[in-house]
């Protein structure tokens, strides 16, 4: 399977994402630079983490406007699978494949520290290899990770199954305490309504190895890697 790790000025976690994929888990990964109008044979896109284009405006702001961005917007109109990680989680909401928006930590400052994760469907592309029952320790990094929607639109969210991961607490209880950016129904990642296009701010890629405190962020990667191959075999059949 090929991945496409996209690259914006100031991205730092492309690196990661590319370590992750290629030289943790085996499967082709490249970067493509913000300027490229083209993601060439990729099957899967990742949009990193980082501060892209040094988060003015507001973050992901600017990187909505680079040009590989029409064309991950073709290639997800087509069925294609695409990741937003933390600084590309807020990227695809200001590009509109993601509804609401990421806005400042409720205590207004910026966390770094693992936090645990609740799946809240095995029904995505995403999610489908995580272990039921199974909280993901996963690192989060942000000052802007809090997700803000209007009503109606968490209530779209809830009612098809699109809210994909929650923070809770070491025992999958989805507390406030377990909260760490005041996020609306302790919501950290959700997907579109073809379910194919996914968002989250903690950081699979930096939780793949047991070298790193934990490998749960393997199981979102190898969801995909199941899913791409999964359609490989369907194609061919």
């Amino acid at each position: 399977m090929n991945f496409a790790v996209l690259q914006f000025p100031a991205s730092n976690c492309d690196q990661d994402a590319i370590h992750a994929l290629r030289d943790v888990l085996g499967h082709p990964a490249r970067y493509v630079w913000h300027k490229e109008t083209s993601l060439g044979d990729a099957d899967a896109v990742i949009v990193p983490g980082g501060f892209s284009y040094g988060d003015y405006l507001r973050c992901g702001a600017i990187a909505r406007f680079s040009p590989v961005m029409q064309a991950v917007k073709q290639f997800a109109d087509n069925g294609g699978l695409v990741l937003g990680i933390c600084n590309g989680f807020q990227v695809l909401t200001e590009a509109g494949l993601l509804p609401g928006a990421l806005v400042r930590n409720r205590d207004l400052q910026f966390h770094c520290e693992h936090i645990f994760l609740k799946t809240a469907t095995p029904d995505s592309p995403f999610t489908n290899k995580i272990p039921e029952g199974k909280w993901l320790k996963i690192p989060i990094a942000h000052g802007e990770g809090c997700y803000f929607a209007d009503e109606e639109t968490l209530a779209e969210l809830k009612a098809n199954n699109r809210i994909l991961w929650q923070y809770c607490s070491a025992t999958g209880e989805l507390t406030e305490g377990a909260n760490p950016n005041g996020s609306l129904l302790n919501i950290a990642g959700i997907c579109n309504e073809r379910r194919n296009v996914a968002g989250l701010m903690p950081h699979p890629e930096r939780a793949c190895e047991r070298l790193l405190a934990s490998d749960d962020g393997r199981w979102i990667f190898e969801s995909m890697i199941a899913t791409l191959q999964n359609r490989t075999v369907a194609k061919a059949a």
